[in-house]
């Protein structure tokens, strides 16, 4: 017999394309269960037919369902190996880069690429494209403003130097901002048409099952150049990542095979 979590994924995914079979549902059922009781409503039938009544507990939902937790230069000492060895490694063979942040949230990961890309790149020869599957988060990251804790772990100099405060929040300059293109993008069920020479998907695939995880580093391997890199979270560490055509040549940064 069909459970009321059970029927309420089958509806969400018509609904909204978010397949919620994918996740981990001891996780996904725990923030959603706090998120319904808290509106006070006794079953997810019940949540389900709420939300088709109301746009507000609908994107509250969706945006509970999407995960948003980032900062920029988040374990720092792992971008400072992609900053230091790994982009000058790829410049000195190619004139540009194309690079994919993959649930990029309210964008402290892809400003921070933009960042780092602009030490090797002019802003015109890199191009970042960051995709989310939250549109409310996407708004955000495309405000490119933040408040100053969110920039906690920027020096003074490189506070001033990458942003223009304004007010009480810092808003990202534009020529760290121009070459990001930012877009709703379903990570599990939406197709990738470009070539990355770098992929960065970090601390989100820890929310999803072992068999999402697989379908997702086969999307991530056919999207790479040869020779591209993968670039994930401290605790997503990929075994036996030769199935998916990627060998590991530092902890967390993987490569497309030839």
């Amino acid at each position: 017999m069909q459970t009321d979590f059970e029927w309420f994924k089958v509806k969400m995914y018509h609904l909204t394309g978010i397949d919620l079979s994918l996740y981990k549902e001891s996780q996904m059922k725990r923030r959603l269960n706090s998120l319904r009781m808290k509106r006070g409503i006794t079953s997810f039938k019940n949540y389900y037919e709420s939300m088709l009544q109301s746009k507000e507990l609908l994107e509250e939902c969706l945006d509970r369902m999407t995960i948003n937790v980032t900062e920029f230069y988040r374990n720092r000492s792992r971008w400072e190996i992609l900053d230091k060895f790994l982009i000058p490694k790829i410049r000195e063979t190619s004139a540009s880069m194309n690079v994919w942040s993959a649930a990029c949230s309210t964008g402290e990961e892809p400003y921070t690429l933009s960042i780092i890309l602009s030490k090797h790149f002019k802003c015109s020869e890199f191009n970042i494209w960051a995709t989310d599957i939250d549109k409310q988060a996407l708004t955000l990251a495309s405000n490119g403003k933040y408040s100053k804790q969110a920039l906690k772990s920027f020096l003074n100099q490189e506070r001033e130097q990458f942003f223009v405060k304004e007010g009480s929040d810092y808003l990202i300059k534009d020529d760290y901002k121009s070459p990001i293109v930012f877009q709703k993008h379903n990570l599990l069920a939406d197709p990738v048409n470009h070539k990355f020479d770098l992929i960065v998907c970090r601390n989100v695939l820890i929310y999803f099952t072992d068999n999402a995880k697989q379908m997702i580093y086969q999307k991530f391997s056919r999207a790479l150049k040869p020779g591209g890199i993968l670039f994930v979270g401290s605790t997503e560490q990929i075994f036996n990542p030769e199935t998916y055509q990627l060998k590991s040549i530092e902890s967390f940064f993987y490569e497309k095979l030839k």
